[in-house]
């Protein structure tokens, strides 16, 4: 499996997860988040192993539909590139100026909290 594509439907499902159906939010949960196996979701969940694959497909395909309409993900991707640059230009250019670094710091706390 592809790192990136993995990393990206667990990126999908911390914005979108909660808006697909339970079986397919918990199946795709133990494949991309805890590494399982399609063998060993089948057996967990006591379903087909053709079962769990449809879900993830389809799943896979809804967290996909919700970000080429909503684009939460990467919006919060040029967002955090923005706030990087924008760190790292005041660190080159103001370093002495105590007020804008706080202001700066206080943004970034917020967004994380």
């Amino acid at each position: 499996m592809d790192i990136e594509y993995k990393n990206e439907i667990n990126a999908l499902l911390s914005f979108y997860g909660e808006l697909l159906a339970k079986k397919q939010l918990a199946y795709l949960r133990y494949y991309y988040e805890d590494d399982f196996s399609i063998i060993e979701i089948a057996e967990e969940e006591h379903v087909s192993r053709q079962a769990v694959s449809d879900n993830l497909k389809k799943g896979c395909e809804v967290l996909e539909h919700y970000e080429a309409v909503l684009s939460l993900y990467h919006d919060s991707l040029k967002r955090q590139a923005l706030e990087e640059d924008l760190l790292a230009y005041v660190g080159n250019h103001y370093e002495k100026d105590s007020h804008l670094k706080a202001l700066l710091d206080q943004m970034v706390n917020q967004e994380i909290n």
